[in-house]
């Protein structure tokens, strides 16, 4: 088993299932272009969190980590007209690449992209009493997970699903020793997530065109 074959396996799960989407394409090639870290999830992980927003029926969706806005139109997608998706960016780079891929994509009128440190941005939403929300993707910086877990149950309700991701960190999740701000960050969220009688849990590894990775899916109850 090596990345070569995890790679081709992922390339072929998407060729059959994910259709040549133009719009997600040019995000790819738009984010490659400004140099932006080659961190978006990869196509059939897009599709994973669509499909999981459109499952749950989301209408309000809020995504902590916005890079180039790959995921985000992705999730935005799966939305009905009226809905809403927030979106947070700390990075004015990759906000202003995002704005782009999201105009393009024809989903301005749905994502509101917030520029700026994320706990800051986070904390404006609670002063603008902002609804709950169905979806809450965190895929920001690790080591504020704990954090971010914190807003993210404080912005959900009953039914809302909380998915965060890179949390095996190439196996180094496992050793409590790992001075890694990514790695420790990783171990409280799951930690807290274990710990908190509101949510119901789990974990999966995964292989593939990111390397080995994995994610945590939490229900609110």
């Amino acid at each position: 088993m090596n990345q070569e074959l995890w790679t081709a396996v992922d390339q072929y799960f998407t060729e059959s299932l994910c259709p040549p989407d133009p719009v997600l394409i040019q995000a790819q090639q738009a984010n490659k272009a400004a140099g932006l870290p080659a961190i978006d999830v990869a196509p059939n992980q897009g599709k994973l969190l669509h499909l999981l927003a459109r499952i749950r029926g989301a209408q309000r969706i809020l995504e902590i980590g916005t890079l180039g806005g790959y995921s985000t139109i992705w999730l935005a997608r799966a939305l009905p007209p009226h809905g809403m998706l927030i979106t947070l960016e700390a990075d004015p780079k990759h906000a202003a690449v995002a704005t782009a891929n999201i105009e393009r994509a024809g989903l301005s009128s749905i994502v509101d992209l917030r520029l700026g440190p994320a706990l800051d941005s986070l904390a404006v939403l609670a002063r603008e009493k902002q609804a709950p929300f169905d979806f809450i993707f965190l895929d920001a910086d690790k080591p504020n997970n704990p954090n971010y877990l914190d807003w993210a149950v404080h912005f959900s309700r009953p039914g809302t699903i909380i998915v965060g991701d890179n949390v095996v960190r190439d196996g180094a999740i496992i050793d409590p020793n790992d001075q890694d701000p990514s790695v420790q960050g990783s171990r409280k969220l799951l930690d807290k997530i274990g710990a908190d009688p509101r949510l119901d849990a789990t974990a999966l590894q995964t292989v593939g065109s990111k390397g080995y990775d994995g994610f945590v899916l939490a229900l609110v109850k």
